[in-house]
C-alpha cells in the first residue's frame, strides 16, 4: 500500500514538472526570438557593411575607388563629399547632388561627432546609413546597408538544448571602486568599473565571473571549455538583473549569446578577461555562428 501511494505521488507530480519545463522553454524561446529580431533590425548587427577609421584632416568618401573611404559600388555618388577630423571633432561636408540627409534633413555640412553632442547624428543615402563611433583614440564610420543580403540569408543561430540545470542563483560580491581590464578585438585595453564578482555553484564547486554594469543590468563577457570548439572562440556575452537587497540575482547560461563579431567583421567586441574564462564546459546558450 505504501509503495502504491509513493508511485501515485510521483505520477501526480510529473505533469507539474513537465509543465514547468515547458513554460521555461517557452520563456527562453521568447527571449531568443526577440534576439533574432534585434539582430535583423536596422540598428542590428547583420546589416553592417563597413568600418572606416578616420585620419586627421580630410577624408574623401564615395563609391569611386580614388576616395580615401570607398563605399559599396553603386550605393552612393562617386564623390559624395568628405569627413574632416580635427582631434575629437568630425565634420561631414556633402558634395552637391550626393542626396545625403542627416537626421532626416538635407544639409550641406554638419558636425557629426563631438564629445559634447548628446546624440550622434545619423546620415542616410539610399539604402546606406552611417554614424560615427569612437574607440579609445580611434574615430570611425560605422556603415550599414539596411537591405544587406546578410539579413535575407540569416536563418537563425544553432543552440544547445534548453535546460534549466544551467540556471543558477548568484551572489554579487561587491568590490567598491573595482575595475576590470577589458581588451577588445582591436587590441585596445581599458579599465572599466565593475560592481564586483558574481559567485555561483555548479555541481558543488564555486565559480565566479567579474561583472560590468550596462544600464539596469549586469554585463558579463566569459569564455569556457567550449570556446573555439562548439561556441565562438572569443567567448560569449551574458546579462543578468542587478542583485536584490540581499545581493542575489540569477545567471542563466541558456541566454549566453554570441558577440557581434560572430556576425560581422565590422564590430569591435570586448574579449573575456582571463578571470572570466571558466575551466568547465558551459553547454548552454548559443553555439558558434559563421566564420568571423
Amino acid at each position: 500500500m505504501t509503495r502504491r501511494i509513493m508511485v501515485l505521488t510521483v505520477l501526480t507530480a510529473l505533469p507539474t514538472v513537465v509543465n514547468a519545463q515547458s513554460s521555461y522553454q517557452q520563456t527562453i524561446d521568447k527571449w531568443y526570438n526577440k534576439r533574432i529580431e534585434s539582430l535583423k533590425a536596422q540598428n542590428g548587427w547583420l546589416n553592417l557593411v563597413g568600418l572606416f577609421w578616420l585620419k586627421e584632416g580630410k577624408n574623401t568618401f564615395g563609391s569611386d575607388k580614388q576616395n580615401n573611404i570607398v563605399f559599396p559600388t553603386g550605393s552612393i555618388a562617386a564623390q559624395a563629399g568628405y569627413f574632416k577630423r580635427k582631434g575629437n571633432t568630425v565634420k561631414l561636408v556633402i558634395a552637391q547632388g550626393a542626396n545625403i540627409t542627416i537626421n532626416g534633413k538635407p544639409v550641406k555640412e554638419a558636425i557629426v561627432f563631438h564629445q559634447n553632442l548628446l546624440t550622434t547624428p545619423t546620415a542616410v543615402a539610399g539604402n546606406l546609413k552611417w554614424s560615427i563611433i569612437k574607440r579609445d583614440n580611434k574615430i570611425g564610420i560605422r556603415l550599414r546597408d539596411i537591405k544587406s543580403p546578410a539579413i535575407a540569408a540569416f536563418k537563425g543561430i544553432e543552440r544547445f538544448a534548453v535546460d534549466s540545470i544551467w540556471k543558477f542563483e548568484a551572489t554579487l560580491q561587491p568590490a567598491p571602486k573595482a575595475s576590470i581590464a577589458i581588451t577588445n578585438v582591436l587590441g585596445q585595453t581599458n579599465n572599466q568599473q565593475s560592481p564586483g564578482k558574481l559567485l555561483f555553484t555548479i555541481n558543488g564547486k564555486q565559480y565566479s565571473l567579474d561583472a560590468l554594469e550596462e544600464g539596469n543590468e549586469l554585463f558579463i563577457v566569459f569564455g569556457d571549455v567550449t570556446s573555439g570548439k562548439t561556441t565562438y572562440p572569443a567567448g560569449r556575452f551574458l546579462y543578468a538583473n542587478k542583485p536584490d537587497a540581499n545581493g542575489k540575482t540569477i545567471i542563466d547560461f541558456n541566454k549566453a549569446h554570441n558577440p557581434p563579431c560572430a556576425f560581422t567583421d565590422f564590430a569591435t567586441c570586448p574579449l573575456p578577461p582571463k578571470q572570466n574564462i571558466l575551466p568547465i564546459a558551459i553547454t548552454a546558450g548559443e553555439k558558434h555562428f559563421g566564420h568571423h
